[in-house]
Parts: structure tokens; sequence; C-alpha cells
């Protein structure tokens, strides 16, 4: 069985208020995205910095531990984050909940 990108970006992306999917290097480079190229652009180097900074503090506490995934919600997003090698990210309109893989 093979792992198709595309094929679940578009199976995430068809979801209800699923506004967005977004994948992107340790950088914030995009490598695959749902949105526009300067949205995209803009989401990767926050959602980028976000992470590092979310790391930093994790480790801080304790450093046994690491950052698996994080979760930002807003009055009109929520933004999932599974940082890895690649950093996905799902931006979400309302109260829709997503689980990833």
């Amino acid at each position: 069985m093979t792992f198709d990108v595309d094929e679940t970006l578009k199976r995430i992306s068809g979801k209800k208020g699923v506004k967005a999917v977004v994948i992107v290097n340790a950088e914030g480079a995009a490598i695959r995205s749902t949105l526009d190229h300067e949205l995209t652009k803009q989401y990767g180097q926050l959602i980028a910095s976000l992470v590092q900074q979310a790391k930093t503090a994790v480790k801080t506490l304790d450093d046994q531990n690491d950052l698996t995934f994080l979760r930002v919600r807003t009055k009109k997003h929520e933004i999932m984050i599974a940082p890895g090698i690649l950093k996905i990210f799902i931006i979400n309109i309302g109260r829709c909940i997503l689980t990833i893989f």
C-alpha cells in the first residue's frame, strides 16, 4: 500500500469545517497546501515560529519531553499542528474537531 499525499490532502480538506491543510518544513517553507501562495507563506512562517517556541517551552519545563501536537483555538479558527520532520497543520472553521491519521 502506498501513501498518496495528494489524496490524503484532498480527503482531509473535504471534511466538514476544514478550511485548509498545509504541510511545511522546519523553516516554514511550504511543501503542500490548499491555500493560495501568500497565505501559505504567511501561515507557514508564523506556525514554524510558534512550534519552535512551544518546543522550547516544553524542553525548558522537562528536558526529557518533546512536543508532539499543538492545538490553538481562537474565536474564529482552530489550528491543529503535528510537528515532526514536516509540520502538518489544519485550519478549521468553527468547532469542528478533526482527527489526523
